[in-house]
């Protein structure tokens, strides 16, 4: 359905099977592709690898909102569940601030950068800039290692302790950093 109707001379379950057989069945590794990795193949021109890239993220949107309103966050493993299926297959780091109220409820999520994590990247004033108009009562960090390792890095543990005086300054406190990796999670301030 989300391939469409083939090329000349390739039907569609021709096309399915060559992206099928790419990522070896793997839902998971056909995430991970790249579009351009997509357009490589077979059958796949830019509008049929823009409906792919359309329909996986629909399902990371689906497996991440949260069950009714309860989207209160109690621990890391709750911030797992709703931005692990987000960030666990990205190729590059994304670093992201969860917003919440004085009931732990997420307020609003801010994707603050991409790429390579590194403090000089993370400034406070880009993190904190939505929690201030939000009103936000604190916030928590999360962020992916590409690597599907989660165990925190001495930058994440730099960048931590930056964000963390920063919000003791502005009286929105830092609650929690969490690094997602591949099936599993860690919790920066926990293993500090």
């Amino acid at each position: 359905m989300v391939i469409g109707s083939g090329v000349a001379g390739v039907p569609a379950a021709d096309v399915a099977q060559a992206i099928s057989e790419r990522v070896d069945g793997s839902l998971r590794r056909l995430a991970s592709l790249d579009v351009s990795e997509l357009e490589g193949l077979s059958g796949v021109g830019r509008a049929t690898s823009a409906r792919i890239a359309a329909a996986l993220e629909l399902g990371r949107r689906v497996a991440t909102e949260p069950d009714g309103d309860d989207d209160r966050v109690r621990g890391p493993a709750d911030v797992f569940r709703r931005m692990g299926p987000r960030l666990r297959d990205l190729p590059q780091e994304e670093f992201h601030a969860l917003l919440l109220n004085t009931r732990h409820r997420v307020v609003r999520e801010v994707l603050v950068t991409k790429g390579i994590l590194d403090a000089s990247l993370i400034h406070p004033r880009e993190v904190f800039r939505a929690a201030v108009a939000e009103g936000a009562a604190g916030l928590i960090l999360v962020h992916n290692h590409p690597s599907g390792d989660p165990m925190p890095s001495a930058e994440d543990r730099a960048v931590t302790r930056q964000l963390v005086e920063a919000g003791r300054l502005l009286g929105i406190p830092v609650l929690d950093h969490v690094v997602v990796g591949r099936g599993r999670w860690r919790s920066v301030m926990e293993t500090q």
